[in-house]
């Protein structure tokens, strides 16, 4: 038996897409053969948010295409790309072991955060990233940049002090030593769903789905769909200023998860932070109610002046 894995055809997505066919050949022994797919998301310059304008989720959308045509068998997506609304032409199989969900910086001269001087240029091309690193006061440059890590990256030194991007996707590449600090989530949190990867295919494709389901790791699941809902109850999307991160920690009646949760204006102020507890089996409704919370709050009004800001 032969699956085939549709997946971006960027050297992160095919690297872990790998990872993902590595551990269904393992447990399975079955061939699994990827296949690449371009996307016109991958051939944009265009800014993150203008993307995301266009298309909701728009990174998954060519690869949910070919897995409904049934040119592949399924999909290997980053989670955080997926829109929160469900397709039901397809089904989350499976949510792997989650890596590290944390943003790492990639600083000049070995510098952290701490050490880069105010009004630093830092680039990013995420608007969450923006806002909390605004929101630290120290008058960073914001540069909305594109492209790979390895091309982000290249920039440090020469244009720019510093770049923020995924922990997840340098530890997947084999360069998290490039990093020169993992931001602590007090200061930056991540988007929902970071750090993790989603395996999808046809609603109707139950041997696929029965082999993937070996893959799913219950406290991952746990934990992103805490972040995802509270991220479909903001009415946000992929690109919005929203983190979000669970946990699960032991408490004294057993496993309990912990939500925290930003809403951040691009201009850097005000932000709301939240967080709630709760067990693993509440995780939705932990995240629709923290949601609702920052919503009372006023989390959409920050939500639509920095839409506007940006649009200025």
């Amino acid at each position: 038996m032969t699956l085939r894995l549709g997946t971006r055809a960027s050297r992160l997505a095919m690297t872990q897409s790998e990872q993902v066919a590595a551990k269904l050949r393992e447990i399975h022994a079955i061939d699994v053969e990827l296949v690449p797919i371009s996307t016109s998301a991958d051939k944009s310059t265009a800014s993150l948010k203008d993307l995301a304008a266009q298309q909701n989720g728009v990174f998954v959308a060519a690869l949910r295409e070919v897995v409904v045509a049934r040119d592949v068998d399924f999909a290997v997506h980053s989670l955080k790309d997926i829109p929160t609304q469900a397709d039901p032409r397809l089904t989350l199989a499976a949510v792997p072991r989650r890596a590290d969900a944390r943003d790492v910086l990639v600083a000049r001269d070995g510098l952290d955060l701490v050490g880069l001087h105010d009004g630093a240029r830092i680039g990013t091309g995420s608007p969450r990233r923006a806002s909390q690193l605004r929101a630290l006061g120290r008058g960073f440059e914001i540069v909305d940049i594109r492209g790979n890590g390895e091309t982000r990256m290249a920039r440090v030194g020469e244009d720019l002090d510093a770049v923020v991007i995924a922990a997840a996707g340098l530890e997947r590449l084999g360069m998290l030593d490039r990093a020169t600090e993992v931001l602590d989530p007090i200061l930056m949190l991540p988007a929902p769903g970071q750090g993790a990867l989603a395996c999808e295919c046809r609603a109707d494709d139950t041997e696929t789905t029965r082999l993937l389901a070996a893959l799913d790791d219950p406290d991952t699941r746990a934990t992103v769909t805490a972040e995802r809902a509270l991220l479909a109850t903001l009415e946000a999307g992929c690109s919005a200023p929203v983190g979000a991160l669970a946990e699960i920690a032991l408490g004294d009646d057993g496993d309990e998860l912990w939500l925290r949760a930003v809403v951040g204006d691009t201009s850097g102020a005000p932000t709301i932070r939240r967080s709630t507890t709760g067990t693993t089996d509440q995780a939705r409704e932990l995240g629709e109610q923290l949601a609702r919370e920052m919503l009372t709050d006023g989390a959409d009004r920050i939500m639509a002046s920095s839409n506007e800001e940006d649009a200025s």
